[in-house]
């Protein structure tokens, strides 16, 4: 407990030069020791940096512990770069965050240890294009004879669509945060929150204090994680400039193997993925097959005929209401008959109200087996 409390009260003096931070952790050996610590030997050990030696000094731990405990009550954590649960990936980076906040039904060793992180990541204004190759590219992975935890930042297009599939083909999913683990951002993505709190081997984690709100500067944080946490970066869609291209430099950074979906040379969404692959910084996606091997996850499970039917009955068949699990059925399969579709069809042909097609083709698409684009046209994915 008193390391934690400790730790905590690091991460939040260096947040933003956790490199600092941890080494004056490996220095005295532990957070507790940086406490014990003389004014002398902080001056030493942080030229240049009085404002910190006066932070650590000055420190009440009381008010840490307070929020710990507060943290401990609600079922959530943190976790100290000293821990055997803090991620051994995230710890070989050369600027780890001195701990992590932890939000999961699951313990830390289960999320973290148990099986390869790949990050799926992208632009928030996802095209048809760049969403169907995302839930295909988290499709193919959930196939693969080693499941991998898919790791993304919460966000809008790109991370909710690979947070959501996996979730919807049985893998499990860490989302980093930009914010405290007391909230979610974007807020409209609380329910998806929920679901990951709740999920097996899912996790929220954030290295940020509770209350802070997501300002700008708190997502290359949040993207050095993401990067640092992962074995391979995949990249679906971005421009030039965006988070995204950020966490892929993170990625080249930490030598990670990174990954790029190409778009059309016209398309802006597409420039970023394909500036990437023409400076040989990131591999193209051309096959999805090559992509699982490549990844050393092994092979990918044969599809089998009828298998868009048996999947989405197999998912509905959780529901509690059998006559509800019928109806989402009934529409899958009507969206597998007719690429593009439109709900207003779906609902005029069905004899059934809109707004409870509009429901059923939401919920296939949380799922991994539809997609929509904005013009309310539905596609089925493969599985």
């Amino acid at each position: 407990m008193e390391e934690k409390v400790c730790a905590l009260a690091l991460n939040r003096i260096f947040g933003h030069e956790p490199a600092a931070g941890g080494a004056l952790i490996g220095r005295f050996g532990s957070a507790a020791s940086v406490f014990g610590a003389s004014e002398a030997e902080l001056r030493a050990l942080l030229p240049g940096k009085p404002e910190k030696t006066l932070s650590i000094l000055g420190e009440d731990l009381e008010k840490d512990r307070e929020e710990l405990e507060d943290l401990q009550e609600k079922g959530m954590d943190f976790i100290p770069m000293t821990s055997e649960d803090y991620p051994a990936l995230l710890k070989e980076c050369n600027d780890p965050p001195v701990g992590l906040y932890y939000r999961s039904g699951s313990p830390p060793k289960k999320v973290f240890d148990e099986r390869p992180a790949v990050a799926v990541v992208g632009t928030r204004n996802l095209t048809p294009y760049g969403k169907q190759w995302c839930i295909e590219i988290v499709g193919a992975l959930a196939a693969a004879r080693i499941k991998p935890v898919i790791v993304s930042g919460m966000a809008y297009g790109t991370d909710f669509t690979a947070h959501s599939t996996a979730l919807g083909r049985g893998l499990p999913t860490i989302g980093v945060l930009p914010t405290g683990i007391d909230t979610v951002y974007p807020f409209r993505h609380a329910p998806l929150a929920r679901m990951m709190d709740e999920a097996d081997g899912c996790a929220l984690i954030t290295d940020y204090p509770p209350g802070t709100a997501p300002l700008p500067i708190n997502f290359i944080r949040r993207n050095r994680i993401i990067a640092g946490l992962s074995r391979a970066v995949i990249l679906t869609e971005s421009r030039i400039k965006g988070g995204s291209m950020i966490t892929a430099r993170f990625a080249a950074d930490y030598s990670r193997d990174l990954y790029a979906l190409p778009g059309r040379v016209d398309d802006l969404c597409s420039q970023g993925c394909n500036l990437l692959i023409r400076n040989s910084m990131a591999e193209p996606i051309t096959d999805l097959e090559d992509l699982v091997s490549r990844l050393g996850l092994g092979s990918v499970s044969p599809r089998s005929k009828g298998s868009f039917r048996e999947a989405v009955a197999a998912r509905c068949a959780a529901l509690e209401s059998r006559s509800r699990a019928d109806e989402i059925l009934s529409t899958a399969m009507a969206v597998k008959e007719e690429r593009g579709i439109g709900i207003a069809v779906l609902a005029e042909r069905s004899g059934r109200p809109y707004h409870e097609i509009a429901a059923d083709t939401a919920l296939l698409e949380s799922w991994g087996f539809i997609s929509v684009d904005l013009l309310q046209r539905c596609s089925a994915n493969s599985v």
